[in-house]
């Protein structure tokens, strides 16, 4: 359960993650929310796009939840990153990460970050992309490895881990909404759960 300083609003608000990123991203806001785990089978479908799979999954999660806290408001959020139109999601192992990393040297990779807000009490639904795109530096294998064991990403969808020692393997980072990097858009996450009815400030 994250501390608030700031009162919310009488609706609870539920975080449908596991992630721990996410959950530290949420707190800032500094809201009263628990967190629950939205037990979603996160395998993308034949034919989808990376972009596709991250919207579906976010409002899965965010429908998954809601239906056992139908009063509450509930985010749901999902990242996946698109090489050229290849999902690359989150490596597991260490040879895994490896791989990915050679991929997506000296490449440029749009991580594809949904979010979803869902309240069955009062009908309220909407979900939001945030893409980011980054350019990865060209890595030497001596860098990959060290950054793999300093920062261990292998719970990161690409591996990379831009809140750590992941920003000294980027050439660069574009996007409206910084946070989504890390794993949850706040500027559009503030924006949904406001309409939603949860008081944010």
């Amino acid at each position: 359960m994250a501390e608030p300083s700031i009162p919310a609003s009488s609706r609870a608000l539920v975080l449908g993650s596991t992630s721990p990123y996410r959950r530290e991203l949420l707190s800032r806001l500094r809201v009263k929310f628990d967190v629950e785990s939205p037990r979603v089978d996160e395998t993308a479908l034949p034919g989808e796009t990376p972009a596709r799979t991250a919207v579906r999954l976010a409002l899965a999660k965010a429908r998954a939840v809601a239906a056992r806290h139908p009063s509450a408001v509930v985010i749901g959020s999902d990242q996946v990153a698109d090489l050229d139109g290849r999902a690359l999601g989150k490596p597991g192992t260490h040879d895994n990460a490896v791989a990915q990393l050679k991929l997506m040297s000296g490449q440029t990779v749009v991580f594809h970050t949904a979010v979803a807000v869902v309240c069955l009490e009062t009908g309220f639904e909407q979900q939001e992309l945030a893409p980011i795109t980054v350019t990865f530096r060209r890595l030497g294998d001596d860098e990959i490895e060290a950054y793999l064991l300093a920062e261990q990403p292998y719970d990161c969808a690409g591996s990379a881990r831009s809140e750590g020692l992941g920003i000294a393997i980027l050439e660069s980072i574009e996007s409206d909404d910084p946070s989504a990097l890390v794993g949850l858009p706040l500027i559009r996450t503030c924006r949904m759960i406001r309409a939603a009815g949860v008081k944010v400030l």
